[in-house]
């Protein structure tokens, strides 16, 4: 059981009572690297450029941010701007051996690029969990979901198979499956997207994470049904005291309880700060795009969306400048050149040869509603 700052593991011989919320079972040697200030993650220049015959593609490049401790933080493009590629580098998830991958990715003060395959695999699942776009693939369809997340407790916890069971049916529970203990022993097939999801959720946070990763986490769901998932992960944060990165092509999602916004085009980041910066002074032109996409309702009367002109670009006809200039109305002469990540005050930033002064000029006078986290 758990109340809503720690939880109890299933008592095993050896096993570890721990308060979620302020430090976890980490290796010794990272245990300096827990210092009050240092990020959780902290990933510098990231690049990811794929080989082929016909040449070099680079889906990432030079990508850099932080994730604090208990933050959630919101990454949000377009398709193939380089979000999952970026997530799934980190983890060394791609297994293309024409894929280089460069740059850091300091995860309580190791530098999950340099470790090995045997080393991660202490990692992934364990402090570090990802919910991958679809969870119809994501779960094995000849196994039941109890066997799901009971491989992932035992696999990094030294439980037998009937505390891997109960636990299973509590993280089923937590998660709101109906009849846990009747349809731990169903097939994927039998449960609903929404409730697949819910499984792959539960099976990501099985070994008390410090950092889930979730990839589209409400992509084809329902409005209801996606309200009730970011519901859930904003709750797990509450009570866990996990950090949550939820990468997502949807404005909407965004606002919807993150800490601070990433915006991605062209394997870029192109805009970043707190939500509330982000959301109500948007400093970049795609981000103005982005925002003009979300549907308002005011009364009965219904906004016409903006759509952003063109169409996303692919990383193989990225330029050398400003990788939005090719669909930017407010392009010039200087966008020729790769604008560095500035910052107009705080901790937002974002790349772009506008002056500061120019933007709040040209940008589209539009009211966005920011939720609060709950």
């Amino acid at each position: 059981m758990r109340s809503s700052t720690c939880c109890t593991r299933v008592s095993t011989p050896g096993s570890v009572v721990r308060n979620r919320a302020v430090v976890r079972d980490t290796d010794a040697g990272t245990a300096s690297a827990l210092a009050e200030g240092t990020p959780l993650l902290d990933v510098r220049d990231l690049t990811v450029t794929f080989h082929s015959r016909r040449g070099s593609v680079r889906a990432v490049d030079g990508v850099s941010f932080t994730v604090e401790r208990g933050e959630i933080l919101g990454v949000v493009g377009e398709s193939g701007s380089g979000k999952s590629v970026s997530m799934m580098s980190i983890l060394k998830l791609i297994r293309d051996p024409n894929a280089e991958i460069s740059g850091q990715a300091l995860f309580n003060g190791q530098d999950l690029t340099r470790l090995s395959d045997r080393q991660l695999r202490s990692i992934r699942g364990r402090q570090i969990s990802m919910v991958f776009q679809d969870p119809m693939t994501a779960l094995t369809p000849v196994y039941t979901v109890g066997w799901h997340i009971a491989e992932q407790l035992r696999e990094h916890q030294d439980l037998s198979r009937a505390q891997a069971r109960r636990r299973t049916i509590e993280l089923l529970k937590e998660v709101g499956i109906p009849a846990a203990e009747r349809r731990v022993d169903d097939f994927p097939h039998q449960f609903s997207g929404g409730m697949r999801q819910r499984v792959v959720i539960a099976m990501a946070l099985a070994n008390d994470p410090s950092l889930l990763i979730a990839d589209e986490p409400t992509t084809a769901l329902d409005v209801t049904t996606q309200a009730q998932v970011l519901d859930l992960m904003l709750r797990l944060r509450a009570d866990y005291g996990s950090s949550i990165i939820i990468i997502t092509h949807d404005m909407g999602v965004i606002s919807q309880g993150t800490d601070r916004v990433l915006v991605m085009y062209g394997g870029r980041v192109v805009e970043t700060g707190t939500r509330e910066e982000v959301f109500r002074r948007p400093d970049h032109p795609y981000t103005w795009g982005l925002l003009g996409s979300v549907p308002r309702v005011s009364g009965a009367r219904v906004s016409r969306l903006a759509a952003i002109p063109g169409a996303p670009i692919s990383a193989s006809e990225v330029p050398v400048g400003c990788a939005f200039a090719p669909r930017c109305a407010h392009r010039f002469d200087a966008c020729a050149q790769r604008p560095p990540l500035e910052a107009r005050d705080g901790q937002h930033e974002s790349a772009c040869w506008l002056p500061f002064d120019e933007r709040d000029v040209r940008r589209p006078v539009r009211s966005v509603k920011v939720e609060e986290p709950t």
